[in-house]
């Protein structure tokens, strides 16, 4: 029997990520979900649908990630990262299905020198942050069954991130300014995507919380360094302090994610983040021979 499952933010590049693989896995009956049918800022709308659909299975990666504009738009990012991830909880616990929720590296302060274990202490230093962490709590709080994956630096061939900006910007310029002071690894969302489907695909379900990116430790301006090697670019890159770059919302100085747990409970890859980046750029036609 297919099991049914609902993506929600299938624009998003998780959520792409998800759409590409989904023909792999003949055995699972996918609804991907934008956010005109699947609304989080619309409750009635949402329970309208989960009602008619009936999922055994929900992935959301649907959430509000304007990261500095959530500064002056708190309510709105409630909304979207807490409130609607409750209800979400709430079905789930009443239908008895499964749900994913994708979090973030946001709801610590990057002041650890060791990568964050599940069980490190939380204290965003953002809206973004605080109300991805409302989100997570709720669903715990709802649903004990949820499976809470926390993430980093995200890119993938889709949408707008870090390595598609750099790509453009580096072919527009002859020099760059990319901060060197904070550290963390990215995410390819084609692992993450892969992850979560083997995940869903095993007989096995262990609730809780899981970190998920991909290996190594690097700043963003390595990262750049990275993208401008594999691609053969030719711009000169300077590091520069986060100081000389201010944003309206507080990026944690350290955000790296120990993934030891999902990769010892359901046996999942974490490609090294070179290899994941080499990968992305090949699927762009940029990376060089």
């Amino acid at each position: 029997m297919s099991k049914r499952i609902l993506v929600t933010g299938s624009n998003g590049q998780l959520g792409q990520e998800l759409q590409v693989l989904a023909s792999t896995y003949p055995d699972m009956l996918f609804d991907f979900v934008t956010r005109e049918e699947f609304d989080l800022e619309d409750e009635e709308q949402l329970l309208t649908y989960l009602n008619k659909t009936t999922p055994d299975y929900v992935i959301n990666c649907a959430a509000y990630t304007a990261v500095d504009k959530a500064e002056s738009e708190p309510e709105k990012a409630t909304q979207i990262n807490a409130h609607a991830v409750r209800l979400l909880a709430n079905w789930s616990a009443e239908h008895h299905a499964k749900l994913v929720h994708i979090s973030t590296d946001y709801v610590f302060d990057g002041s650890s020198s060791i990568p964050y274990t599940e069980t490190a202490v939380t204290n965003p230093q953002s809206v973004y942050g605080s109300t991805k962490l409302e989100g997570e709590q709720a669903a715990l709080a709802s649903n004990p069954e949820v499976l809470i994956i926390r993430t980093a630096w995200v890119y993938s061939v889709f949408g707008n991130n870090f390595v598609k900006t750099m790509l453009r910007l580096m072919q527009e310029r002859d020099s760059l300014n990319i901060v060197k002071d904070q550290i963390g690894s990215p995410t390819y969302a084609a692992d993450l995507a892969q992850a979560i489907l083997k995940i869903l695909a095993s007989a096995h379900w262990e609730s809780g919380i899981y970190h998920y990116s991909n290996a190594g430790r690097i700043s963003w301006y390595e990262f750049a360094q990275a993208i401008k090697e594999v691609a053969g670019l030719a711009c000169d890159l300077d590091g520069i302090p986060t100081s000389a770059y201010p944003t309206p919302a507080k990026r944690p100085a350290y955000s790296l994610l120990n993934t030891q747990k999902i990769q010892q409970v359901y046996k999942v890859a974490v490609p090294d983040y070179k290899e994941s980046l080499t990968m992305c750029l090949q699927h762009l036609g940029v990376a060089k021979n």
